[in-house]
């Protein structure tokens, strides 16, 4: 089984590296697990509806260009489905059972997916109505898959 983390921009700032780091480690024991980084294209402040969605049409591109063909994609979108942390659990068991090994998890840019991203995607997840940033949603991320795979073994982490 692998999971690929594709997110669009690069970690700067030290403490999420080392949260990422640390949750990486801990998910080595369950999974094969990687993260791949898009440049997020650089844009003004105020863009017109028309520039933002030129930028997620770029940043698009790139992050389809790095999911494979058999990878099953969870796109993360604030009108995605709300699951509990027993419910990704449920779902990602569910997939593998249906024989599906290959899982990316895909985090927009600032100005979120484009259309063709989304049109990839097997699978719309949301953990909030709420915007968080994007180098915290990864750690969230992370945290979760780890939980999911506690969860699934029946171990005592999610209590």
């Amino acid at each position: 089984m692998k999971i690929t983390i594709l997110a669009v921009g690069k970690l700067k700032e030290k403490y999420w590296k080392q949260a990422i780091a640390e949750y990486q480690k801990r998910l080595g024991a369950y999974t094969k697990i990687e993260i791949i980084e898009v440049p997020d294209e650089k844009a003004p402040e105020n863009m017109s509806d028309k520039e933002v969605e030129q930028v997620k049409e770029k940043e698009g591109q790139r992050l389809l260009a790095k999911i494979k063909p058999q990878s099953t994609v969870i796109t993360l979108e604030i009108q995605g489905n709300m699951l509990t942390s027993e419910g990704l659990a449920k779902n990602l068991q569910q997939r593998m059972v249906q024989g599906q090994s290959d899982f990316t998890f895909v985090i927009g840019g600032s100005n979120g997916l484009h259309q063709d991203v989304l049109d990839r995607s097997n699978y719309a997840l949301s953990f909030s109505k709420m915007t968080f940033p994007h180098q915290m949603m990864r750690v969230i991320l992370l945290e979760q898959v780890y939980r999911a795979f506690k969860i699934m073994r029946g171990e005592a982490y999610h209590k």
